[in-house]
């Protein structure tokens, strides 16, 4: 069964079965990744080194809200 068979099946769920649904899928994506987490912990001690070395920039929490607005 295609993706696009998959959703146009849940597409015609009546809402409260959509919803079980719903949660079922955000559930299983809600589970640690070690291998994500392994990769982001890397990359945050890179970005110390790099902050400790002088070769980041540090900006404030003011000014990234700011350029957001």
């Amino acid at each position: 069964m295609s993706t696009t068979e998959i959703i146009e099946q849940a597409l015609s769920l009546k809402a409260s079965e959509r919803y079980v649904l719903l949660q079922l899928l955000h559930q299983s994506l809600d589970k640690p990744d070690k291998e994500i987490d392994k990769v982001w912990g890397e990359e945050a001690l890179r970005r110390l080194q790099a902050y400790d070395e002088g070769r980041l920039e540090c900006v404030s929490l003011e000014e990234v809200f700011r350029d957001v607005r």
